[in-house]
């Protein structure tokens, strides 16, 4: 039960091939778009005016900051005073903590509907502000929880049942007992708070709204604005010349700026240090890893797993340049459309029923739930002016139900992410309605294995319905995509992540030349651009400045980790195995109530092998030993 939680939002860069096709042409104007498609925010708070006094009332009740005031203040120095008075404090934290995520996730939601409106950004900057008070009112519980010790913090769960959901928390309280400060640190700590989102801020708003993207004339004699969802869009034309200079102006254009970029950056890894030094870390790693209790040694087998199969990423990077028909593949390759003749597009009621059919294995009641989130519009279906890119799914507000939000552009890869986003919210409903809150909350780490789970099962669906052997290997590309993109993609980023963490740890200033030349090197390895494998032209050296995931402390790995869990579950649930299929059922409806290497070896993976990572290299050579064979036939 941590209060102040981070809401982590699922970003997904999505790769839209090009499209003159009535969906992709589709209205703009929000307030044009049909109501069905927009989320209902009003279920949270019926609108702006009552999530101010819902904001107000909060605040009220919290106290002023810096003031000895607030409903926390009565429970300061008594913690050991009797179970019943522990148990009060760690009730009225939690419903405090409930209130305020209620409050902080329709700030954002609002705010991601467009980007630019100073209204809704100035929620958010708001509410940011009520979480620094209100994590420093909370400051005093852990160091008098460690001053009780673990004898009598035993006693009291022994004596007061009520307080067993609180038993993990408390337990994972004494386990970082090293890394707790006092109660005047634990509250210099949580004031510190307030500027720690200062480097994502800046990044966000000066990336989405504030930079000079560059224009580029394409072979059609059009020119487009080369913004994120423009650049996700145009890197994926069919004319290679086009895609050259998308990449060339986009990312030329991004590095010119990269001394901005770049001091962006240092300042979200001094933040991190900030927290390593004041929480006694050996590495911004541990800082990171040690909330889930997950081993450093999960990370960094990762790294070498990847870098020991680098010859399967190769590869799968061969294969790609055979179905483009291409003398040597570039960078500006890897998200061209591989099959001609295929360029199906999905209406989004087409995507709904492909979805809900693929989800049969997992039975009739998470199925009606599903139903039911398209039903009740839990989904912000369409792109409009301003929005933000990407997709995701929020699930912290506990007493309503998950949110999701997409750029639905009509593609597969559009019905894959539905599918994925989809996976997140029937993670949270089944957490938050299994679960009390304080252990409804799951960990990033076994956050991404529902929905890449779910991926699978839609290419299965797929697989089996689809005969056309050019549908059938444009799917199965997209998977290797897929796999390009979550595993490898992933990790390469976070070996990029530790080593500028590293560098700053050891006194090395982060400017942007240093990481351009430090992307460069690691990704022309993962590319194998030295044998002539995939060449990674020099533009991409800026393609870390492109990047938000580098703001979230050490957050990639776990699409990689999650992806290798998944494969190895749905293999088992698709081949009909209910005992697993129930496992990983209770697996997503245990939330946050263990530690999530613990849920994943409850569901039957053990992450602290590498018998996972294996299994997906299998699957992996499995599909493209499929493609090859299509394509030999085809001849």
């Amino acid at each position: 039960m941590n209060p102040m939680r981070d809401f982590t939002l699922c970003l997904l860069g999505l790769s839209l091939a090009a499209s003159t096709s009535a969906i992709s042409q589709q209205e703009r104007d929000r307030t044009k778009i049909p109501e069905k498609y927009r989320w209902n925010l009003a279920d949270i708070y019926p609108n702006d005016d009552a999530w101010a006094k819902a904001k107000d009332a909060f605040v009220a009740k919290i106290g002023a900051p810096g003031k000895d005031e607030g409903a926390m203040e009565r429970f300061k120095n008594r913690l050991a005073e009797s179970p019943a008075t522990l148990l009060d404090c760690l009730n009225e934290s939690s419903g405090l903590a409930k209130e305020y995520a209620r409050i902080s996730v329709y700030a954002s939601l609002l705010s991601d509907q467009d980007i630019n409106n100073a209204s809704n950004l100035e929620k958010v900057q708001t509410i940011g502000q009520v979480g620094s008070t209100f994590g420093a009112k909370l400051s005093f519980i852990e160091p008098e929880l460690l001053k009780m010790g673990k004898e009598k913090i035993e006693s009291f769960i022994a004596a007061e049942p009520k307080l067993g959901i609180y038993k993990h928390y408390l337990e994972d309280v004494l386990r970082r007992k090293n890394h707790t400060g006092t109660t005047n640190e634990e509250k210099i700590i949580a004031d510190a708070s307030l500027m720690a989102d200062a480097p994502y801020n800046i990044y966000g708003v000066f990336s989405n709204a504030e930079f000079p993207y560059p224009s580029v004339k394409l072979s059609n004699d059009s020119t487009v604005v080369l913004d994120k969802a423009n650049f996700s869009k145009y890197r994926a034309l069919p004319n290679r010349e086009d895609r050259m200079n998308v990449f060339d102006a986009f990312f030329g254009a991004i590095d010119k700026y990269k001394g901005s970029f770049g001091a962006q950056l240092y300042a979200e890894v001094k933040k991190d240090m900030f927290y390593k030094n004041a929480r006694n870390y050996g590495s911004s790693l541990e800082v990171a890893l040690d909330g889930d209790n997950i081993p450093v040694a999960v990370y960094k087998g990762l790294v070498k797993s990847v870098n020991d199969n680098l010859a399967t990423f190769h590869r799968y990077l061969k294969l790609r340049q055979r179905m483009l028909g291409v003398d040597q593949l570039h960078y500006y390759d890897l998200y061209a459309p591989v099959v001609k003749n295929t360029d199906i597009n999905y209406s989004y009621e087409e995507a709904e029923k492909l979805v809900l059919a693929s989800l049969t294995p997992l039975g009739p009641d998470y199925i009606a739930v599903a139903k039911k989130g398209f039903a009740d519009r839990w989904l912000d279906v369409y792109p409009n002016t301003g929005k933000r890119s990407g997709a995701y799914s929020q699930g912290a507000a506990y007493d309503i139900h998950p949110y999701m939000l997409l750029n639905y552009n009509g593609k597969y890869d559009d019905v894959s992410t539905l599918a994925h986003e989809f996976g997140h919210t029937m993670h949270s409903y089944l957490a938050n309605t299994s679960q009390p809150w304080p252990t409804s909350q799951y960990s990033t780490f076994v956050a991404e294995v529902a929905s890449t789970f779910n991926e699978a099962l839609l290419l299965d669906h797929m697989l089996k319905t689809v005969k056309d052997d050019d549908v059938r290997l444009s799917m199965l590309g997209n998977y290797l995509d897929n796999m390009k993109g979550t595993l490898f993609r992933q990790t390469q980023f976070a070996e990029f992540e530790l080593a500028i963490h590293e560098s700053a740890e050891s006194g090395v200033s982060l400017t942007g030349d240093m990481l351009d030349a430090l992307y460069e090197k690691i990704t022309r390895r993962y590319y194998g651009h030295d044998q002539g494998i995939c060449i990674v032209d020099s533009c991409v050296r800026s393609e870390w400045a492109y990047i938000p995931h580098f703001y979230y402390n050490f957050y990639v790995f776990q699409y990689a980790t999650s992806v290798t869990a998944s494969s190895a579950l749905s293999e088992e649930v698709l081949a009909g195995d209910k005992a697993v299929t129930k496992k990983y059922l209770e697996m997503l409806r245990s939330g946050g109530a263990d530690y999530p290497i613990e849920l994943l070896k409850k569901a039957g993976i053990d992450m602290t092998t590498p018998v996972p990572f294996q299994l997906a290299m299998k699957k992996m050579n499995r599909v493209m030993d499929e493609m090859e064979k299509i394509l030999d036939k085809k001849k």
